[in-house]
């Protein structure tokens, strides 16, 4: 059964939860699972391809950005992180990164669900529906509250 984690940051701005979103697709990359980050649209997609190279100095997440124009999945299978906002990766990914403010049908085929809260309204809004919709459907739920962006690794 798939396991979701929600990751509760103090900060209100997007800027703080794509940041994180960028540590914690390090940190699952470097414990060897494929990834898939969904973003919301492709406006939040391309910022995260822009932000995976640029969060950190001495760090590299291999990525690509997928959809309807930017990659065939030829290129997805060469890289262990996707970022998409349409449907579901190819090759399948092990864990999901989910940005969206909704649940994707799909997400139950990962291992691993991740989502991450800010404490903006409509993100705190979208996010406490998910929570309730994975509770009642039988999911493990695993909540983290994240001290501070500027410390530590994420996960």
């Amino acid at each position: 059964m798939t396991h979701i984690d929600f990751y509760i940051l103090p900060d209100t701005t997007l800027a703080a939860r794509l940041d994180f979103a960028c540590r914690l697709a390090e940190t699952i990359y470097r414990k060897g699972y494929r990834l898939h980050l969904h973003a919301e649209d492709e406006g939040m997609a391309r910022e995260l391809d822009e932000r995976l190279w640029s969060f950190r100095p001495d760090a590299y997440v291999p990525h690509a950005l997928m959809g309807s124009t930017l990659l065939g999945s030829d290129q997805a299978e060469t890289v262990p992180v996707t970022i998409g906002w349409e449907g579901p990766p190819e090759p399948e990914a092990q864990a999901l990164l989910n940005l969206h403010p909704g649940i994707p049908e799909w997400f139950s085929r990962f291992e691993r669900v991740a989502e991450i809260i800010n404490q903006h309204q409509d993100v705190l809004t979208a996010k406490r529906e998910c929570w309730q919709t994975y509770k009642k459907r039988g999911y493990p739920v695993t909540p983290h509250q994240i001290k501070s962006q500027a410390r530590g690794q994420a996960g």
